[in-house]
Formats: C-alpha cells, sequence, structure tokens
C-alpha cells in the first residue's frame, strides 16, 4: 500500500511510543491511563498501519477527506485491533454524513447545531466539547462560561457528552498550564471523565493537570512531510 510518508515502520513508532509513555509517567500520570490518540494529520496509511502494529488503537484526523481516505485503505481494523477513529479537526456540518459511520469520537464540538447533524446522522455519538482556554475568540472553542450551557443541550440531542478538549497556545508549554487547569475544573464541576489536551510539545504540562486524552504526532511519526494530503 503506497502512502505519502516514506517507509514509517511498527518499530519506530513502537519506540517513539515507549517514549511517549515514559513522559507521561515523568509527569505524573499512569501511562495505562491517558489514552495516546496517535494524529495522522499529513502522513500516508502507512501511519496508520504503523500505529495499529505498535499496539495503538485511536487515531485522530483533522480533515474529512483524509480520514475518509485512510479508513477506505486500511479498513476498521489492523493488527487484529478494531481502530477507533476521532476527528479533531472543526466539524462542517456538510461532512458529518459521510464520517458518521467510521468516527468513534467527535473531539471538537463547539456549537450545537453541529450536535444536532452528528445526532441526526449518527444517535447517541460521543463527543467531546472544544473549550477555548486561552482568551482567543479567534480560536475554536468556546469559552469557559457557555459550556454547561452547551453540555446540557448537546445532552439534550441525545448525544454521550463524554468530556472535554482544547488546543493549548503557542509557545512555552508551561504557558499551557493554566488553561489546562481551568479545563480540567470544569470538567469536575460538570461531572466529566474525559479531558483531551496536550500534544507533542506540550504534554508534560497537559498530564500534570489531569488530561486523560493526549493528541501526539511528531513525537510517533516524527516531522510532517511537506506533501499534499491524502484525499484532496
Amino acid at each position: 500500500m503506497a502512502g505519502l510518508t516514506q517507509g514509517i515502520s511498527a518499530a519506530e513508532v513502537a519506540v517513539r511510543l515507549a517514549e511517549v509513555r515514559r513522559r507521561i509517567e515523568r509527569a505524573g500520570a499512569d501511562p495505562a491511563r491517558v489514552r495516546i490518540v496517535a494524529v495522522t494529520k499529513g502522513f500516508g496509511p502507512d501511519a496508520v498501519i504503523a500505529a495499529g502494529g505498535a499496539g495503538l488503537q485511536d487515531v485522530g484526523e483533522n480533515y474529512a477527506q483524509e480520514l475518509l481516505a485512510k479508513a477506505r485503505a486500511v479498513g476498521q481494523e489492523v493488527g487484529a485491533r478494531e481502530l477507533r477513529w476521532h476527528y479533531i479537526g472543526a466539524i462542517q456540518r456538510n461532512k458529518v454524513r459521510s464520517l458518521a459511520p467510521v468516527v468513534s469520537l467527535w473531539q471538537g464540538v463547539d456549537r450545537v447545531v453541529e450536535g444536532e447533524e452528528i445526532a441526526r446522522r449518527a444517535p447517541g455519538a460521543s463527543v467531546l466539547v472544544q473549550v477555548e482556554v486561552a482568551g482567543r475568540p479567534d480560536r475554536p472553542g468556546l469559552p469557559p462560561r457557555h459550556v454547561p450551557q452547551a453540555v446540557g443541550a448537546l445532552r439534550a440531542l441525545g448525544l454521550d457528552v463524554q468530556g472535554l478538549m482544547t488546543v493549548g497556545p503557542e509557545g512555552d508549554p508551561e504557558g499551557a498550564r493554566e488553561g489546562f487547569r481551568t479545563l480540567a475544573r470544569l470538567a469536575a464541576e460538570l461531572g466529566l471523565a474525559e479531558l483531551s489536551m496536550g500534544m507533542t510539545d506540550d504534554l508534560e504540562p497537559a498530564v500534570g493537570e489531569g488530561s486523560t486524552m493526549v493528541r501526539v504526532g511528531r513525537a510517533l511519526f516524527g516531522p510532517r512531510p511537506a506533501q499534499p494530503k491524502l484525499g484532496e
């Protein structure tokens, strides 16, 4: 199967995965309790296969066409493990219908109208509410004060709101810590179990503040190739 990457292997990913788990442990968490989502944006189907071969089941994609193309190329099972596809990009309502049969967790819900479309196409779907904790209204995500109302509205649609998700600000990873702490506090107030926060660069402060799910790409696969994305 031809991919966009150059010979990425399960053995390479396994070595890098072990280091990610060591980082989680050094940050003060049990690696077995923090779900690692392999973000394969910009890589080919071989990255998905390598992640599955290294023992990962959770795969994250930012773009609908890329996710669908890889799901078609790879299938729903790799190395006797059933893949769980996470959609972590901005949700376009006109893409929900095609994604619904494939996506296990919608990570970036920040508008009730998105939830309405997801509920229509995938009743009872699992979702995370995306929150913007850096005070940047130009970035995706709800302000924290709007989250309780959104969670209630999404639950009223029959969706399984499992938790909250955020993207830390660029720059010094420690600069993200306060926002991660805010998200953890908000999730606790709402009785939500999942916290998707932390990526390759800010994994440590995220885990230190209670992340249950980290989204990592470069830490597993190396730098993204400068080629067109699959499916575009």
